[in-house]
C-alpha cells in the first residue's frame, strides 16, 4: 500500500459534506425483485428444486439503485430513465420513493416493459434469475422528454451520473446532449459506461469502467497487466479532459489520463464477499457525490472504493449508509500509487 508524509483526512468529515448534496442521476432503471424461501424438495416435472416462497420485496435497481445510494449517504437524489406503461413501473417509482429517491424523470414508453431482475433465493443463496427486458433504443417522445427534463433538472443538481446499462436509453443522441447540457451549466459528470462507442461520453469529467466495459470501449484485450495498461491509455487518450476510472473488483481502482502516468488504488479490506449486485452503482453515486462536493477525483475515488467494499458485503442489491461509509474509511485507507503490474 503506498504510504505518504501528507495528514490523513478527516474522513468523518468529508462523509458528512455528501449530505445534502443533489445528485442528478440519468440512466438504464431496473425493478430488482426478490422472492425467497426454502427449497426442500425437487419439482416431479424438471430436476430444479421447488422453492416455497416465505418472502417477497422489491428494490430500485440499475441507474435507480446508484440514485438509491445516493439517497443513503444523504444526498437528494433525482432519477430520470425510461420505464414501461406497466404495472412495473409504479412499483419502480414507489420502491424509488421508499429509499428516499425523486422518480420526478421517469418517464413511460409503451413500446418497452419496464427492466426488471426477479432473482430466487433459496437458504440466502441465489438459484436462479429471470429477467423482463428491452434492449432497443428509446427514441421519439420518450427520448425528448427526458432530454428535455434532464436540462431543466440540471439547474439544481450539484453533479450529473449517467448510468449505463446497455439497455436502449443512450443508444441515440441523450448522453451528448446532456452531457453538452451539464458543461454549459458547469456540472460535473460521471459516466458508468457500457458498449463500444466511447465517443457519445466525450466531455464526462469521469468515466468509470469495469475491467470489461474497458475491453469493450477500446476492442483491445486486458487479459495481461500490460495489455491492460495499454487498453486504459488508449481510452484515456480517446476522451481528452476526461479521467479513466477503472474498477478491478477486490484489486481496487485504476486511474488513467492523458499524457500520464496510470495510478493504480488498492482495495480495501473486505471481510467477505457475500454479492457483487450493485456493487458498481455504489462506488458511482459516492464518486459522483465527491464531485459534486468539489473534491478532487482522486480523494472521491478513494472514499468510493470504500463505499463499494462495503457493498460487496451485502446479499443483493444493497446501499451503503453514512456510518458504515465512516467505519470503512478508518486507519490505514488505501491510496494511489504507481500502477507497478
Amino acid at each position: 500500500m503506498p504510504h505518504t508524509d501528507a495528514p490523513a483526512p478527516d474522513w468523518g468529515a468529508l462523509v458528512a459534506e455528501l449530505a445534502g448534496r443533489c445528485l442528478l442521476v440519468l440512466g438504464d432503471v431496473m425493478l430488482d425483485e426478490y422472492v425467497a424461501g426454502e427449497a426442500r424438495r425437487v419439482c416431479p416435472e424438471a430436476p430444479v428444486p421447488v422453492v416455497e416462497a416465505t418472502a417477497r420485496w422489491a428494490v430500485p435497481g440499475g441507474a435507480a439503485n446508484a440514485a438509491a445510494n445516493a439517497a443513503a449517504l444523504g444526498a437528494r437524489a433525482v432519477l430520470g430513465g425510461a420505464t414501461g406503461a406497466d404495472p412495473g413501473a409504479g412499483a419502480l417509482a414507489r420502491a424509488a420513493r421508499d429509499r428516499g429517491v425523486d422518480p420526478a424523470g421517469l418517464v413511460p414508453d409503451p413500446g418497452r416493459p419496464t427492466t426488471s431482475k426477479l432473482r430466487v433465493l433459496a437458504r440466502g443463496q441465489q438459484i436462479t434469475r429471470v429477467d423482463t427486458e428491452s434492449t432497443g433504443p428509446v427514441t421519439g417522445e420518450p427520448a425528448e422528454r427526458l432530454g428535455a427534463w434532464a436540462e431543466r433538472a440540471l439547474a439544481g443538481a450539484g453533479a450529473v451520473l449517467l448510468s449505463d446499462y446497455g439497455k436502449g436509453l443512450f443508444a441515440g443522441p441523450l448522453a451528448p446532449r446532456v452531457l453538452g447540457a451539464a458543461a454549459r451549466a458547469g456540472r460535473p459528470v460521471v459516466v458508468d459506461p457500457k458498449g463500444t462507442d466511447p465517443d457519445r461520453y466525450r466531455g464526462a469529467a469521469v468515466v468509470k469502467p469495469n475491467l470489461a466495459e474497458l475491453g469493450d470501449l477500446t476492442g483491445l484485450p486486458v487479459r495481461t497487466g500490460e495489455q491492460f495498461r495499454r487498453a486504459g491509455l488508449r481510452l484515456a487518450g480517446r476522451l481528452p479532459g476526461t479521467a479513466v476510472l477503472v474498477t478491478r473488483g477486490g484489486d481496487g481502482m485504476v486511474l488513467f489520463r492523458a499524457g500520464a502516468d496510470p495510478r493504480a488504488l488498492p482495495g480495501g479490506p473486505v471481510h467477505a464477499v457475500c454479492d457483487v449486485t450493485g456493487a458498481g452503482d455504489t462506488a458511482a453515486a459516492a464518486l459522483a457525490l465527491g464531485l459534486a462536493a468539489g473534491w478532487a477525483v482522486e480523494l472521491a475515488a478513494r472514499v468510493a472504493n470504500a463505499a463499494a467494499g462495503v457493498a460487496v458485503c451485502k446479499v443483493g442489491t444493497a446501499v451503503v449508509a453514512p456510518a458504515e461509509l465512516r467505519a470503512a474509511l478508518g486507519p490505514g485507507v488505501p491510496d494511489f500509487g504507481p500502477l507497478t503490474d
